[in-house]
This record gives C-alpha cells, structure tokens and sequence, in this order.
C-alpha cells in the first residue's frame, strides 16, 4: 500500500482501478483520491502466442475480479490503463507495440466489455509525465518536459497547462537525432547514446568488457577508467542537445528526469544542467530536476484518466 498523505485530495469520491503495463511487467491496484494504492499488484507482463493484447485484458480481468472480491470498502467506479508503444488515446487504441508485439489494437473497447466499467486510455510515460505535472516535480507550472530514461527514452511534452499529444507521436524523444559518437558526421537516435541501456552497451562495445548497467558504468568512471567517462560524458551530451531543442521550440520551465537513469542523482543533473546552459542563447533557462513520484508514477497517472473520465461523464450527464 502506498500512502502519499493526501498529495491528491481526501477519499470522499470513487475509487478507481488502475493498471500500468510495461515491457516486462504490469502493475495493478485501486487508487483512492488521495493518492493511496490499495492491493497493489505486481507481475510479469502477459504474453500469448495468439496476441499480448489480449493476453493483458484477460489479466486484467483477473485482477479486477480479485480486488473486488478481497476489498469490498473500496468499489471502483472506472478503470485507466496505460501501455507503452504508440497509442491514439481518442480510439483507445493500441497503435504499435514492438517489443509486445501488438498492433492497431482496440484495448479500450475490450477493456470496457471485460470490466464493464469506463475506461480511461492512455501511453505509460505520458501518464506518468500527467502525474508528475500535475502532483509530482513540474507541479506549478505551465510549461514542461517530463524525460523517462531507462532501456529506452521517452517523454511528456506540456505546453501552456497542457498535454500535447501529437496524434500519439508526440514525445518520442529517444527517437530524435543526435550526433553519432562513433561515426563522426553521422546521426543516430538520442536512446542509442543517451540512455541507460546504451551507456551500458556502449562501454561494453568499446572495452569488450559486459557490466551491470549504467550504474557500474558510472562507478567505473568515478575510479578513473576512461572509456566509462567517455560513454557517460556522450550521454550527457546527447541528452543536453535534445534537451536544449525543447526549450528551443518550446520555451520549457521545467525538465523532470525520471527513469532509472535518474537514481545517477547529481552526477547526472549537475553536468546535464551545465551542458544544457552552454547550448542555450537568448532562452529562458529551465530547471532540471529529478522526478519525485517514484515507481507508482505510472499508476497514479492511470489512476488520474480514470478520474478525468468520471468528472467528463458527470459533467455530461448535469449536462444533459
């Protein structure tokens, strides 16, 4: 269970459930208004040879099943869910998933016929960059990013108090070109350098040596060893320019760093934020901090669709 003292407000309105779907595992559990997750669940991410898609709507009916048979104070008055890939959240459809090997489907539509409650559809990182917007690092302000990093990277873009979506495409920021540190006057994506996976594989690649993620690499490179600093100094460095591109177009306050990346701390923030001032001219200077919602950001992002739904619904129906 997990009590965030009232962060979202005072347990007088519906619960709602709430489901996050990553890469490798899926997250579960009702969420009060006041941001506490009750029974939250945690498992491997469904695969059926016959389609993911619906191999996780039918655990998500388990699930639902179980949470309204072991906690019957909490009825649940809609669903969210959030899934990784690209998405069209006015369909509620699952566009592309590579790695889950989904496409063009229809999980809002199945979601409502298995749950039989109104289901809030959405993309993982976006909803977690909405919780963090709006309750978590970027609260209070208009304009921000919100950049996850981990395997891969992905972001949030908010621009005047608001979302932009993009048609689904907006915030694909692991996949903005950036120079190519091993093919000089070449580019290459920003997740292939700037990324935790990438800083891992890179310095394996460069040393012939496999380590344990980016952390190793950066303990490495505080003990001297100089291919480490070059693997990481490279990340910070795509990371500075696409950083640097959004506040560009964007006039950004705020850039919010999550993701397992973000667990670097200061030896991620104090060069990315002096990188990111070198490139800048004329632009606002933004500040660049680390996401504070944790692993639930995704959940409680889920769990906020869900709550949007119903003040939509209740709004039409005064209405009407």
């Amino acid at each position: 269970m997990n009590d965030d003292g009232g962060r979202f407000g005072t347990d007088t309105v519906p619960a709602v459930l709430a489901f996050d779907v990553g890469g490798t595992d899926m997250k579960a559990g009702i969420v009060l208004p006041s941001g506490r997750i009750i029974g939250l669940q945690r498992l491997a991410t469904p695969r059926h040879p016959e389609g993911t898609g619906e191999a996780v709507i039918l655990q998500m009916a388990e699930l639902a099943a179980d949470f309204r048979d072991r906690y019957t104070d909490y009825p649940c008055s809609a669903a969210g869910l959030i899934v990784p890939g690209l998405v069209d959240e006015a369909t509620g459809t699952g566009i592309l998933s590579a790695n889950l090997g989904w496409k063009d489907f229809p999980f809002a539509a199945r979601a409502r016929a298995e749950l039989g409650l109104p289901v809030a559809f959405g993309h993982d990182v976006a909803a977690a960059g909405e919780a963090e917007f709006r309750y978590g690092a970027a609260k209070g302000t208009a304009d921000a990013v919100v950049i996850v990093i981990g395997t891969g990277i992905a972001g949030a873009v908010f621009s005047d108090g608001r979302r932009l979506t993009g048609g689904g495409y907006a915030g694909e920021l692991g996949h903005a070109p950036v120079p190519d540190p091993d093919h000089p006057g070449s580019t290459t994506i920003l997740e292939a350098v700037g990324s935790a996976g990438a800083i891992a594989v890179r310095y394996a690649a460069a040393t012939g040596r496999s380590v344990d993620g980016a952390q190793q690499v950066l303990a490495l490179a505080s003990d001297g060893d100089q291919d480490a600093i070059r693997a990481w100094d490279e990340a910070i460095d795509a990371l500075a320019l696409s950083i640097a591109h959004c506040i560009s177009i964007l006039g950004s306050q705020t850039i919010v760093i999550g993701g397992g990346l973000s667990q670097a701390g200061d030896s991620l923030l104090v060069p990315l934020r002096t990188r990111v001032d070198d490139l800048l001219t004329i632009h606002r200077r933004p500040l660049i901090v680390p996401a504070e919602l944790g692993q639930n950001a995704g959940l409680i992002g889920s769990a906020l669709k869900a709550r949007d739904l119903l003040d939509t619904i209740r709004s039409d129906s005064e209405a009407s």
